[in-house]
């Protein structure tokens, strides 16, 4: 059969791996916005699912073609549920991964350990087209605990702090395999994409 492209609202090359490692037994192969030179959205909603929907309709505009998108951060539970939307440029606008850790690692520190429990939240949004009228959503949540010394060479953004209680190590550590199965990206992405099969 026949893949069927999917292009996926980010530049980010990690994001792009991970969701095509997820759909590798299925139909479905995603293509970075990068190749359609889609401007990047202005993320201006106030919630994961309100952004990822932005981001989805401007990826549709420019390229024509059905749109996942995803709007992804971590929530801790200490600072209220901070960075949360924020993640991505919690340092600033240009901050890069270990820009954003630091900051994190460094608004934790008052905090005591129960309150550095946390969790990775993941909206994910399909669309048709740029007018889609009813999107396909579905959300992920991992649960885990924020540290300060990063540990582990897999993944991206805040895996590195990101410790999993239930593998005894942070995100970063585990093979791509099963992180896909536990992560909120892995699990949104299979619940959209049963959704998008049932179709």
């Amino acid at each position: 059969m026949e893949n069927k492209k999917i292009v996926l609202a980010s530049n980010n090359p990690g994001k792009v791996k991970e969701i095509n490692e997820l759909l590798v037994d299925t139909v479905f192969h995603i293509l970075p916005q990068s190749e359609f030179n889609v401007i990047e959205a202005e993320e201006t909603g106030l919630t994961f699912v309100e952004n990822a929907i932005i981001k989805a309709r401007n990826a549709a505009r420019y390229t024509n073609h059905p749109v996942i998108a995803d709007d992804s951060g971590i929530e801790v539970i200490g600072l209220k549920g901070r960075p949360g939307i924020y993640s991505a440029r919690y340092a600033g606008i240009d901050a890069s991964d270990e820009d954003n850790r630091n900051k994190l690692i460094e608004d934790i520190k008052p905090l005591h350990k129960k309150d550095r429990n946390a969790r990775f939240v993941c909206s994910m949004v399909f669309l048709r087209h740029a007018e889609d009228p009813t999107p396909f959503i579905s959300q992920g949540i991992w649960d885990g605990v924020v540290i300060m010394t990063p540990h582990g060479q897999n993944g991206f953004g805040y895996d590195p702090i990101f410790y999993v209680p239930t593998d005894n190590c942070t995100s970063a550590e585990l093979s791509p395999e099963i992180k896909n199965k536990l992560s909120h990206r892995g699990q949104a992405l299979m619940n959209l994409i049963k959704q998008i099969s049932e179709m």
